[in-house]
């Protein structure tokens, strides 16, 4: 009923009635309000919407129907022939980014969310900044609100240097039909054949090892191989979409060798294809776990559809564990609609951790130790519905324990929710959780 309410709330067409009806009685500063709500609520409707029918667990994570049906629904192949490496905490993945942006021959792409003025920002600048002037071609595209804060010193570093920096969606009010949709991708794709992605932008907070409040908790992978390619298409498709310019070519697209044993599928999910193919995944996995589901995501926002499939994988017998950040959580509104829903998985027996020591920001899953994700993508109605995202997909029991074994890590360093301690939280919190209710579908 609650979700009933607040999407009606939501809706534009009650707001518009309000608005016409202050015409009709010369109210116009109700006509006005009303009408400005109106086109706010029209421009933030969600652009896709969960799926309500066939989540069964017919067949499990291990069977053929698994994997040709994720590939099917998200009309995303696995390709084979990639090396991957999973990449924990700045002091791993920021160094392998440089080494491989330092190697480049032809060509670099980059897609960012967050790129932020600092040392981490200087260092990669002054890096693209030195291939551009080798006869490298580098191409930026930044968010025009993720990456507002990157500072005059780095994009004089860039542009003086030839890099071509492009903003993706900017504010103005011939794009206010699309404000809303943001690229959150993370992307960093060296001569169309090595990629990095995962929950890491460019910024000083992402250093170190996640030692304390100032070194954020957070996972890349590395890929080389055919895998990359669906990264440099998605990159190719915005950059077309803000400049004009249509990529194409050996120097982006280049005939790939097999670098390594695994079998991969990088989906791309964007609002213009109107369903979130990560969310489909998200959903597909989780109804044909069988053993366990370990998410760790720092917002953790799950609609009806997914509180109704993860409670139902707790009832089947599944070990489900749901990793989330906690006090230093850098999103007010996630974070508090998150504790909202803590109940219904507590009551199902479902497995809560908070993790305290930083922000924890890595966006990944590992289903039965076989099957696991990472990526960009939040569970969240904004990175299922609003955002250009990316996630890499990956079916291997080696690579599925070893992402097993970090979560159990990460977990030891976690403060575990009692069902009991929920229910005990103050009038304050309870009324925090429902101002940030109202907007569960903008977080």
């Amino acid at each position: 009923m609650w979700a009933r309410l607040r999407r009606l709330l939501w809706s534009w067409w009650p707001w518009a009635l309000l608005s016409l009806w202050g015409v009709t009685t010369d109210s116009l500063g109700w006509s006005l309000g009303a009408g400005a709500v109106a086109v706010l609520a029209y421009l933030t409707t969600p652009a896709a919407l969960p799926p309500r029918y066939g989540l069964s667990h017919e067949f499990d994570i291990e069977s053929p129907e698994f994997l040709t049906t994720i590939a099917g629904a998200s009309s995303t192949p696995f390709v084979d022939g990639n090396a991957i490496e999973l990449l924990n905490n700045g002091d791993e993945f920021y160094p392998s980014m440089l080494d491989a942006i330092n190697s480049a021959r032809v060509s670099i792409t980059i897609e960012a969310y967050i790129y932020w003025a600092g040392e981490v920002g200087l260092q990669f600048a002054q890096a693209l900044a030195d291939r551009c002037r080798s006869g490298v071609t580098v191409k930026i595209l930044l968010d025009a609100i993720g990456s507002a804060s990157i500072g005059k010193d780095i994009l004089e570093t860039l542009e003086d240097s030839g890099c071509q920096v492009a903003w993706y969606n900017p504010i103005h009010w011939y794009t206010l039909g699309r404000f809303n949709n943001r690229t959150h991708r993370k992307s960093l794709i060296i001569d169309g054949h090595t990629a990095f992605t995962g929950g890491a932008g460019i910024a000083d907070h992402w250093r170190g090892d996640a030692r304390g409040p100032d070194e954020w908790r957070d996972m890349q992978v590395r890929i080389e191989g055919p895998a990359v390619r669906p990264l440099q298409a998605g990159f190719a498709h915005n950059w077309q979409q803000t400049t004009g310019e249509l990529l194409s070519g050996a120097a982006y697209y280049p005939s790939i060798e097999s670098r390594g044993p695994f079998s991969a599928q990088t989906l791309m999910s964007s609002p213009e294809s109107g369903g979130s193919t990560v969310r489909i995944m998200y959903y597909l996995s989780i109804v044909c776990a069988r053993k366990s589901i370990y998410i760790a995501n720092p917002y953790f926002i799950p609609d009806a559809v997914a509180i109704e499939t993860l409670i139902d994988a707790r009832r089947r017998g599944i070990d489900v564990r749901i990793m989330v950040s906690g006090d230093r959580n850098d999103n007010w509104i996630a974070r508090q609609n998150s504790v909202r829903l803590y109940g219904p998985l507590l009551e199902a027996g479902i497995e809560v951790f908070e993790y305290d020591r930083t922000m924890l920001h890595q966006k990944t899953m590992v289903v039965d130790g076989v099957w696991l994700t990472i990526g960009t993508t939040n569970f969240d109605n904004r990175s299922f519905a609003h955002n250009e995202e990316s996630n890499v997909c990956v079916f291997d029991h080696r690579m599925g324990e070893q992402l097993h074994l970090t979560f159990l890590e990460d977990q030891a360093q976690c403060e575990h929710i009692e069902l009991e301690t929920w229910r005990r939280r103050g009038v304050w919190q309870r009324a925090q959780e429902l101002v940030a209710a109202l907007f569960e579908e903008q977080a």
